[in-house]
């Protein structure tokens, strides 16, 4: 097991981010994309796994909507694959949506991941649905699951957003 901690998200970790993106798939969004994420898009939260060195090894991202969140992308780096860290993003995530009143998740995963598939699987994601031929580089079809088996909230649980009445 790698020793990391998992912290948010900020924009100085964009360039870091993005190259992992860039490394794990086929399609990567654009360095602007996670830049957007972080400074325009309010339903965006995003997590990364951090070495004691400050290296940045993973990210994993949902965008929260109402109680629902949607995963859109969970990576790590090739050379800590297989050390848990994308077990512990994943959920640290569902955490996170928790603890922001998400009741269920959402998530695409291409047919032939089988490896993101047991994560999600474990950690209560069941497939609901086939979205046929969703990744343009090769028509693949993506497998859409749902997990309505959230953790409970965190009651301490506060943000920069945060608002207190």
């Amino acid at each position: 097991m790698a020793d990391f901690t998992i912290r948010r998200m900020t924009v100085e970790d964009v360039d870091a981010v993005h190259a992992i993106e860039a490394a794990t798939f086929a399609m990567p969004w654009s360095r602007q994309s996670f830049y957007e994420e972080m400074t325009r898009n309010a339903c965006a939260r995003y997590l990364v796994a951090v070495l004691p060195d400050g290296d940045i090894v993973g990210f994993a991202g949902v965008w929260v909507v109402l109680d629902e969140g949607h995963i859109t992308n969970i990576a790590v780096r090739a050379d800590q694959r297989g050390k848990g860290i994308g077990r512990a993003l994943t959920a640290a995530l569902m955490q996170y949506a928790a603890n922001l009143g998400v009741v269920y998740m959402t998530l695409e995963v291409r047919r032939s991941n089988a490896v993101a598939q047991h994560v999600y699987l474990s950690h209560g994601f069941i497939q609901v649905g086939v979205r046929k031929k969703y990744y343009e580089d090769n028509g693949e079809d993506a497998l859409f699951m749902v997990c309505d088996h959230m953790p409970p909230a965190q009651e301490d649980f506060e943000e920069a957003e945060t608002v207190r009445e």
